[in-house]
């Protein structure tokens, strides 16, 4: 059997940030211990920040944060400085592996050259994210390393969401709907356990922003595609978009795939619209004097809106809606412009309820409950690097 507990150091990448969270984790479950935050990551402007809960931050300060090394480094010592166990593994979130790593398991260097064959599938993701594991390998020698992915939730999607509709000889070459956010996904299916519902749609939105389908516990369809650049509109994403206004820009604009990509993972979105911010936050502050603000305020929860619907119906109803993610978690006016217009599913917001964040927002008559649940994704790769280490004697 396992040892009882091991200490686990799950460590979460995005482009220019480390989020992690160092965890004792056994078989009745995962107890966080430390969690923070360094951002910033390739500036000499970044920020490290760290706690035992969200309430109780013990350190915050500006630090010169180089290379995701140096955040690596300051984790480690962090660690030593509050006199933590040292980590047993390291988990790492990975976005996509491509169509050969549908699963989470352990790094050896077959996995490591999958992910580099991958990271054209998400090239914002996959490269910060190498060079923390490579970074993490070497502060931390000697120690079983495990990779989770975002689309692992999403692997078994029936083909009638599955397939794009492209030549069969594209699809055996990967190109076909992944989804994302899975680790999201799985944290709010364990959240809920006896109250998981038949029919629940995931709403994750943040910089990042999709909607799943999930039946009896399963995802059955999402929003997001190929990439993580498809679905709703995002911060800085385009979202799904016609394809003819991409052969229009590289035929009329002569953009290459580069500026291409650039143009609709970097400077689309909330940030395109508005000409503002891609900062939802910052979109409410400047709401009152820029029109285009309102606008991409009104867009996101539009487009949320219409995934929702789509997931309503591909489920045959919904028994549930959960919203998760920065953005779904702590912004009450976005959840009820979205919510507004899904009275005719049996939506129905507690308006005392809603600005006050509790688990459940919905009033007690509405038809499909609504829940605000965070995205516990770090606690999901604890829990998955215990599952995948080595046993060991009784």
């Amino acid at each position: 059997m396992k040892s009882a507990q091991v200490h686990v150091l799950a460590l979460n990448s995005g482009s220019s940030s480390l989020k992690f969270g160092f965890y004792r984790v056994g078989a009745s479950g995962a107890q966080m211990l430390i969690s923070g935050d360094a951002a910033s990551i390739g500036s000499q402007n970044g920020r490290f920040e760290a706690g035992e809960s969200r309430n109780k931050t013990f350190r915050s300060e500006k630090v010169a944060l180089p290379t995701p090394s140096d955040a690596i480094i300051r984790i480690g010592k962090m660690l030593a400085d509050r006199q933590m166990p040292p980590p047993d593994a390291v988990g790492h979130r990975i976005v996509h592996g491509g169509q050969k790593l549908l699963q989470h398991c352990l790094i050896d260097a077959a996995v490591l050259g999958e992910l580099e064959s991958a990271a054209a599938f998400a090239p914002l993701h996959i490269p910060p994210a190498l060079a923390v594991i490579r970074d993490a390998t070497e502060h931390f020698p000697g120690l079983p390393q495990v990779v989770c992915f975002d689309t692992s939730f999403h692997a078994a999607l029936p083909p009638v969401a599955r397939v794009l509709p492209l030549p069969k000889e594209l699809q055996s070459e990967g190109i076909r709907r992944y989804g994302f956010h899975g680790l999201s996904c799985e944290s709010i299916v364990r959240q809920l356990a006896g109250d998981l519902p038949d029919r629940l749609v995931i709403a994750h939105l943040g910089n990042g922003a999709s909607v799943t389908a999930v039946k009896a516990g399963r995802s059955i369809d999402t929003s997001m595609g190929l990439t993580p650049t498809g679905g709703v509109i995002m911060g800085t994403r385009t979202g799904d978009l016609d394809p003819g206004a991409l052969i229009y820009l590289l035929r009329q604009k002569k953009l290459n795939a580069a500026t291409l990509e650039e143009l609709v993972d970097r400077h689309s979105g909330l940030l395109g619209i508005s000409g503002v911010d891609a900062d939802m936050r910052r979109l409410h502050a400047a709401a009152a004097a820029s029109a285009d603000a309102r606008l991409a305020i009104q867009m996101f929860c539009y487009s949320v809106r219409k995934q929702i619907a789509a997931m309503a119906a591909v489920l045959e109803g919904v028994d549930m809606l959960v919203f998760t993610g920065g953005i779904g978690e702590n912004d009450a006016e976005v959840r009820a412009t979205i919510c507004s217009g899904l009275s005719w599913m049996g939506v129905s917001l507690e308006d005392m309820r809603n600005p006050n964040k509790p688990n459940a927002v919905s009033r007690l008559a509405s038809h499909a409950a609504v829940r605000v649940l965070p995205a516990q994704e770090d606690e999901e790769i604890a829990r998955h690097t215990w599952t995948l280490l080595p046993h060991s004697a009784a």
